[in-house]
């Protein structure tokens, strides 16, 4: 089997889901682009990308520094492909984050379905399901945080977890406002995506502490290890962190070294596809730590994540990105969470979703494409 057409739709979205303050001053239509490796046994692989802040520059380089690579391959041969990838990486490609992990993940589909399998199985199946958090978008109102989360408690989903807007004080209120609401018996968990100074975090960790949180999740920017390395020491609640660090298993190894995370994060689209999230996962199993799966915003590729997260034991929970509508395009259908708040795996061989073709035809800025 070999790799004999690497085809992409750059898919218009133009919404964005983000304030001015996380949008900045250029455009963020969170547009995404499909990827379809077909081999010379007529076998697809298909995965989608993120190009939230420029469909071009996604496209340019899948097109012009991946497809080449991989024309002619045989696509069982993932990790040499993953290797290389990493070696231009370094040598003036500099590739976005969340951009070779999609390509990984066509190649694991390619490889499940050969073999008649899910993917999860095809992967060594642990489970077929997970419960579920709704995890919500920054809201301008202290209420629009309550009505969201109560939203999801009535529909059966037994955690929330926010996205307070800052500073610290307005997170602070949401936090409270969120428990008084939700009972004592529900799960929450916080994210800021802040820029907390150490104090301040500390501040937060120990509101969330007596609340009762599950986890607070990325205080500071990944790459600040002081403080997360003080923070961690200085509180009980587990500190979430490693996001957005680049270098995958590399990278997140050095938050572990310096004891820099009680829990790592990882996801096929910004941690290199399936190889890279599952050598995190192994990573911090290896240390006794847990290793949730973070969002892709993309439904389709969080089904990805899903099989990951079945194929893993240190995952205790599912991130359910809300509201789904938002992202979903293009994946037909929505995700399998039942009203117990469980989500349940796919058995199709390979990754089970289906796009929607007649969508992406329709609303296709760019299509490419490589033979040989």
């Amino acid at each position: 089997m070999r790799i004999v057409k690497f085809e992409t739709w750059w898919v218009k979205r133009e919404q964005c889901f983000f304030d001015e303050k996380r949008q900045g001053r250029s455009k963020m239509p969170w547009d995404i682009v499909v990827i379809k490796i077909t081999t010379d046994n007529g076998i697809e692989g298909i995965a989608t990308a993120l190009a939230a802040r420029s469909g071009v520059v996604t496209e340019g380089y899948l097109q012009d520094n991946i497809a080449p690579i991989l024309i002619g391959r045989d696509p069982y041969e993932r990790e040499a492909i993953w290797q290389e990838l990493w070696n231009i990486d370094r040598h003036l490609c500099f590739f976005p984050v969340y951009l070779t992990g999609p390509v990984d993940v066509a190649l694991w589909d390619i490889a499940a379905k050969a073999a008649g399998l899910p993917l999860y199985k095809y992967l060594g199946a642990y489970r077929n399901q997970l419960p579920v958090y709704a995890s919500g978008l920054f809201h301008d109102t202290i209420e629009e945080y309550v009505k969201e989360a109560l939203y999801y408690k009535s529909k059966g989903i037994r955690a929330y977890k926010a996205h307070p807007p800052g500073p610290m004080r307005r997170d602070m209120e949401v936090h409270q406002a969120l428990r008084d609401a939700v009972g004592d018996d529900y799960i929450l968990l916080s994210d800021p995506v802040a820029e907390y100074s150490l104090d301040e975090a500390i501040k937060i960790a120990r509101q969330l502490e007596r609340l009762d949180y599950l986890w607070l999740e990325e205080p500071f920017r990944d790459f600040e290890l002081y403080k997360y390395k003080e923070l961690c020491r200085a509180v009980d609640i587990p500190i979430a962190a490693t996001e957005t660090t680049r270098g995958c298993h590399w990278g997140v190894a050095q938050s572990i070294a310096q004891n820099a995370a009680d829990i790592v994060r990882a996801d096929v689209s910004w941690k290199n596809g399936i190889t890279g999230t599952l050598k995190i996962a192994h990573l911090a199993e290896a240390f006794g730590l847990r290793c949730e799966i973070h969002t892709t915003t993309m439904n389709y590729m969080d089904l990805v994540n899903l099989h990951v997260s079945c194929a893993i034991r240190n995952c205790e929970y599912f991130e359910y990105f809300v509201p789904e509508s938002n992202f979903q395009l293009p994946m037909k259908g929505k995700l399998p969470i039942d009203e117990q708040g469980m989500i349940t795996v796919p058995e199709k061989p390979g990754v089970g979703g289906e796009l929607d073709w007649e969508l992406i035809e329709r609303q296709c800025a760019s299509y490419r494409k490589l033979e040989g």
